[in-house]
């Protein structure tokens, strides 16, 4: 782990989810309320209208377990799988909406930015969720601080060491 990662460890979550798009596409054959029961309306036109809704339907599914990871819990664990939303910009940037469970927990650990990153492959969908805290944000101004405090002192010895 790196110096910078381990100095805010514990104040950002991490979270990584994958999912196989052949399952989705069984399980949404095989279950046509699944959708429904799972995502958003919003998400479910948005997966709807795509060519192959399966593999936008792996990649919010993937979105919605990485945030879980990235918040420390799980399904059942006071969030709802409909508690996080995948939502896209103007531009098409995907980003999460919080409610119910999930919001409480987020406002709970002072989390300030929960960005995420999707892709998918022919096989399978991915998604990273990151939870940045005020705690997170604190402690790297600190680091930064401190880095800038070394760099004055040693400019100091440095002068001290030219004038020998």
């Amino acid at each position: 782990m790196s110096d910078a990662l381990a100095s805010v460890e514990g104040l950002v979550g991490v979270g990584v989810d994958i999912v196989d798009i052949d399952r989705m596409r069984a399980i949404l054959k095989r279950s046509p309320m699944f959708s429904r029961k799972v995502f958003s309306c919003e998400e479910c036109c948005y997966c709807d209208e795509r060519s192959d809704p399966a593999v936008h339907y792996a990649c919010r599914f993937a979105a919605k377990e990485a945030v879980m990871k990235a918040l420390g819990t799980g399904l059942f664990q006071g969030v709802g799988v409909r508690d996080v939303e995948v939502v896209r910009n103007a531009k098409g940037r995907p980003s999460v909406r919080l409610s119910g469970g999930a919001a409480r927990i987020a406002r709970d650990q002072g989390v300030r930015e929960l960005p995420l990153s999707l892709s998918y492959t022919h096989t399978e969908a991915v998604a990273f969720a990151l939870a940045i805290t005020d705690d997170s944000v604190r402690a790297k101004e600190e680091r930064t601080d401190q880095k800038a405090e070394l760099a004055k002192r040693f400019k100091e010895v440095r002068g001290m060491l030219d004038a020998i």
